[in-house]
């Protein structure tokens, strides 16, 4: 055998290649099917995700401008308020009495201020000059502590007014930190927080790149955490012109309008989605299969195993696909 093979060895040789064509005539169109890509038509989209949570625009958060005792606490935290409605007030009486003490020394001096201009007015008109500056030195003075006093009465006048704490919006009162009367508070002790439920936004935040794609109008789809299985429709209808502060990078609020009868609550979170671009039934192809040279842009049409180099004129690219707009068909076989 092995005499056989010395004799013939170009026998062998033969067979090798011919093996060896035949594989590799089956290997290679293998190879270009996995490198090919069938053209056809579909609709494109590039969107933008941005992550958010629920805010509302309508909040208050109420303290006492002074110290003193709770003397009526008329809420309790889940309460619905109206607007302007009395919520709390501290103990007036000292500041009533402060009142009624200031108005009576106003009442002496507005007697004192009547019985001095009956003595000096006339003689502010007096032959002597020396008489008539004394004259008119006393009858302004006497209008200066008359003022004075005026002023004393509106100031206590007003503490016994802030005595009393309503509320300047309506909504949900979700906070309250001193729930029971009879106790002495200072103004930070006491706070009461009321939200407007019918002022909730779902509140994002976009970096520089970002914001640029939005606009006032614009629409999205928004999933929260808490409805994962259902979309809310989403307006934009404000923008920030200043970035956030406190923040990592530079991002700017925008705040979306909310289209739901949802049970919605402050700082639930999700996504929405914005479509910033959509092109329906065009022919497009993977960025990867477009090369270019000095004629321009062209493409490998694969065609009876062979590669057609065919230019093409193309559009916009969307979501890493590229608008083919002349040189290639729905059904086209095209070769990276």
């Amino acid at each position: 055998m092995i005499n056989f093979l010395k004799k013939h060895w170009y026998i062998f040789l033969i067979i090798v290649l011919g093996l060896g064509f035949f594989f590799s005539r089956k290997i290679i169109p293998q190879q270009e099917k996995s490198n090919t890509y069938k053209v056809k038509k579909q609709t494109l989209k590039e969107e933008l995700s941005l992550s958010g949570k629920v805010e509302a625009e309508e909040k208050a958060n109420l303290r006492f401008q002074t110290s003193g005792r709770l003397a009526w606490i008329g809420v309790k935290e889940g309460d619905y308020v109206k607007k302007y409605q009395s919520i709390a007030s501290l103990d007036k009486r000292e500041l009533q009495n402060r009142l009624n003490k200031y108005l009576k020394a106003y009442s002496i001096q507005r007697n004192n201020f009547e019985q001095t201009k009956d003595d000096y007015w006339n003689k502010q008109y007096d032959l002597s000059e020396k008489i008539r500056d004394q004259a008119k030195r006393i009858l302004e003075n006497n209008q200066f502590n008359l003022e004075s006093t005026v002023l004393d009465v509106e100031y206590q006048s007003l503490a016994v007014e802030y005595a009393n704490l309503w509320t300047p919006i309506e909504g949900i009162v979700t906070k309250v930190t001193s729930p029971y009367a009879g106790v002495n508070i200072t103004p930070s002790q006491a706070e009461f927080e009321i939200i407007n439920p019918k002022t909730l936004y779902f509140l994002i935040t976009a970096d520089q790149t970002e914001v640029i794609n939005l606009k006032k109008g614009m629409t999205g789809r928004i999933i929260l955490d808490s409805y994962p299985d259902e979309e809310i429709k989403g307006e934009i209808y404000w923008i920030g012109f200043i970035p956030k502060t406190d923040e990592t990078g530079i991002v700017y609020p925008v705040r979306v309008k909310l289209e739901t009868n949802k049970d919605l609550k402050i700082g639930m979170s999700g996504d929405i989605n914005f479509v910033l671009k959509e092109r329906q039934d065009v022919i497009s192809i993977p960025k990867n299969y477009l090369k270019e040279d000095k004629k321009g842009d062209y493409i490998y049409l694969l065609k009876n195993n062979q590669k057609i180099k065919t230019y093409v004129i193309v559009g916009e690219e969307i979501d890493s696909q590229v608008v083919i707009k002349t040189g290639l068909n729905s059904g086209d076989l095209i070769y990276d």
